[in-house]
Parts: C-alpha cells; sequence; structure tokens
C-alpha cells in the first residue's frame, strides 16, 4: 500500500497552498469578520481552473481526480473555509452536467462553467425537506414547450451567482415510489419567476451566500431538464453528494490541520511558570490526540477519494471519510480554543473562526446522523470478508 501522493499530485498541492497562504490568508479575518464577499479570490481562481476540477478537458476544465480535488478543499479551507464553499456546490453542478447533461446541455453550459465566467451551486433543500429529500415541495409541471415551477428552496450557497442553477422538482408528485417522480431542472438567471429571499445569517461558513430562492410559476423550458429525462433527478443529486462529501471530508481535515498548527505555534510560544505550555503534559497530550485524528482523517479522506476514482460504488467510503473528518474537526477547533485559553475565544485569533465553521461540515452534504445510517445498511447487506 502507499498512502503517498503523486509527484503530479504533491506539486498540485503545493501549488494551491502557496496560492491559499498568499491570496487567502492575509484577507481572511478582515473579510469573514465583516463578511465581505471574496471577489479577488474569485477572481484569481478561475484562470487557475479552479471552476473547472470536474469539468472535461474537451469543454476546457482539467478533470482532477477526486484525490486531487479533496486536497484543494483541504488547503483552501486551512486558510478560510468559506473561500471553499464557492467552489463545493458549484464542482458538484458540473459534475451532475458531466454526467448527466445531454451533449447539447453539456457544450452549452460547461465551457463556461469551466472558467468561472459561469457559476454555480445546488438548489435541494427546503424548508421543510433537508436530509429527507424525496419529502421535497417544489412542483414542477409541464404545460407545452415549457415547465411551469413552484417551490422555495433555503440554504443555497451561491445562489446569487448561479447560472444556471440546477433545482431538485418533483415532475410527477403522485409517483411511487417518490423518486421516481424527481427531476432536476437547470434555472436561468433571469427566468420569470425566479427571484431570491434574504441572504441568511450564519454563526460561521462567512464569504460565500447562503439564500433562500423562490420559484412562482417560474417557466422552464422543457430543454433544460437534465438529462432530457423525467424521473432521474434524486439519482442524479444523490451520485453528485457522494462525490460532494470527500470535498466536505477535506475541508474538515483542512480546519482540523490550521487548529493543530496554530495550537503548536502557540504551545511554544506561550510561557506558564516559567516554562512553554508545550513542556507540560496536559498541553503534549491535546496536541498528541489532535495530531493522530487529523492525519487518520486525511487518510480516510484520500482513501474516500480513491474509492471514487476507481469508479465503483463509494458510498460507504465517502460516508465514512467525511463522518470521521467533521467530528475529528469539531474537536481539534475544541481543543485549540482550550489550549489557547481566552485567545482563543477572541477575534484577535483565528480559532474562534475555525470553532464556528467546524459544525457546518457536520451537517452539509448529509448529516452525521445520517451518514451513520447509510455506512450501517453497507454493513449490513455487505458479505464478510
Amino acid at each position: 500500500m502507499d498512502f503517498a501522493l503523486s509527484e503530479q499530485q504533491a506539486a498540485f498541492r503545493d501549488l494551491i497552498r502557496d496560492f491559499a497562504g498568499r491570496s487567502i490568508s492575509p484577507v481572511a479575518r478582515e473579510s469573514e469578520l465583516t463578511g465581505r464577499y471574496p471577489e479577488e479570490i474569485v477572481e484569481e481562481m478561475k484562470p487557475m481552473g479552479l471552476f473547472g476540477m470536474l469539468v472535461p478537458t474537451e469543454f476546457g476544465g482539467i478533470a482532477i481526480d477526486a484525490v486531487s480535488y479533496s486536497i484543494v478543499f483541504e488547503e483552501i479551507s486551512k486558510a478560510w473555509m468559506g473561500v471553499a464553499g464557492i467552489l463545493g456546490t458549484h464542482s458538484l453542478a458540473t459534475l451532475m452536467l458531466a454526467r448527466f447533461g445531454t451533449s447539447a446541455q453539456q457544450a452549452r453550459w460547461l465551457p463556461d462553467l469551466a472558467t468561472g465566467v459561469r457559476r454555480s451551486g445546488i438548489a435541494l433543500t427546503e424548508p421543510q425537506a433537508g436530509s429527507d429529500l424525496q419529502g421535497i415541495a417544489t412542483v414542477a409541471r409541464r404545460v407545452g414547450d415549457h415547465y411551469v415551477v413552484n417551490g422555495t428552496k433555503t440554504w443555497i450557497t451561491n445562489a446569487r451567482h448561479a447560472d444556471p442553477l440546477p433545482v431538485l422538482v418533483k415532475t410527477d408528485p403522485a409517483a411511487q415510489p417518490r423518486h421516481s417522480g424527481m427531476s432536476v431542472l437547470m434555472v436561468e438567471q433571469g427566468m420569470p419567476g425566479f427571484s431570491f429571499g434574504k441572504d441568511l445569517d450564519k454563526l460561521g461558513y462567512r464569504g460565500p451566500e447562503s439564500s433562500e430562492v423562490f420559484l412562482a410559476d417560474c417557466l422552464v423550458p422543457v430543454e433544460n431538464l437534465l438529462g432530457g429525462q423525467e424521473g432521474h433527478g434524486l439519482q442524479q443529486v444523490l451520485q453528485a453528494l457522494e462525490f460532494g462529501r470527500v470535498n466536505i471530508a477535506g475541508r474538515a481535515v483542512g480546519v482540523a490541520q490550521a487548529s493543530l498548527d496554530r495550537s503548536l505555534a502557540y504551545a511554544r510560544e506561550r510561557h506558564a511558570f516559567g516554562r512553554p505550555i508545550a513542556d507540560f503534559q496536559a498541553i503534549q497530550l491535546k496536541l498528541a490526540d489532535m495530531a493522530t485524528e487529523v492525519q487518520a482523517a486525511r487518510l480516510l479522506t484520500w482513501w474516500a477519494a480513491s474509492a471514487l476514482d476507481s469508479g465503483r460504488r463509494a458510498d460507504l467510503e465517502t460516508g465514512m471519510a467525511k463522518l470521521y473528518a467533521s467530528e475529528v474537526c469539531i474537536k481539534a477547533a475544541l481543543e485549540a480554543m482550550r489550549i489557547h485559553g481566552g485567545y482563543g475565544y477572541s477575534t484577535e485569533y483565528e480559532i474562534e473562526r475555525f470553532y464556528r465553521d467546524a459544525p457546518l461540515m457536520a451537517i452539509g452534504e448529509g448529516t452525521n446522523d445520517i451518514l451513520r445510517t447509510v455506512i450501517a445498511r453497507r454493513l449490513v447487506l455487505e458479505e464478510p470478508s
């Protein structure tokens, strides 16, 4: 077994690490505290190809492997997890188009999405439907050559910048089983009946907006049905979310690593009773546990990403990686705050931001309790080795 990155993957990691250290870290604290959208960072990411990470090369993307994909989110999140959110759902929207879109849809949208000229997200969650996606209430009724869409989506990252925005709808609300009546429509900016509500205030994950989306008799052309056939929407979304768990796990590893890095530096510099606090066993135990768990989370994430790269079903691996990495992230952020003491609670340091950002990874791309049931069901169904 080889647990090392390839030469190409290592060089790519170094490229992203240099970018994050040069262009994200210096502005992260002020931008995050003020809620300023990082337009200058977005502009720098465009020529780097980061908006085309999962776009095939024939459409102008860079089509990186899943391990490299997870590394992008780790390195950016070490600097500022919010910036990773700008790439997260965008990349999943491009994945859905690349895997399921018709040739006309791919040619129409993927080249601009690859360069960041267009950006995207995914509109799934509703006020009364989060983990239970089959419980959504947004309905699309076909009338001639258009769908008339009515419903509300919430907590939609990149909503104001998304064009087109994949929206999960029910094209046959009476279908049984329910998933057979669900589809994805590509809703474009300016379509009649498509509007945004307020940006939702959040504990952390600041930078990208999380917005309400309203569809009131929204007219969407039939040719905007992803894949051209009704009834495949839930499968399309679930495949994207399976891949997305690697980006969430990568983000969690990044924030956890940043918590460890800051804690190590502080423990060396901070003195108590005439000695660096790193000399005290109580601090050493915390640092040792953090370092071990962060590395375990990283390797679990790479293992899950490798499973995706193999082309086989990987919901067990990605579920484990996202579950474990996000729990490690929450623990690492809390331990970092304890090591820093009062300074960890101050906005003068970054620790309180890590502490506020960490819980998102336990919620996004499937809550951890839902993932535990996914993992358990797969374990029960698998043949003993």
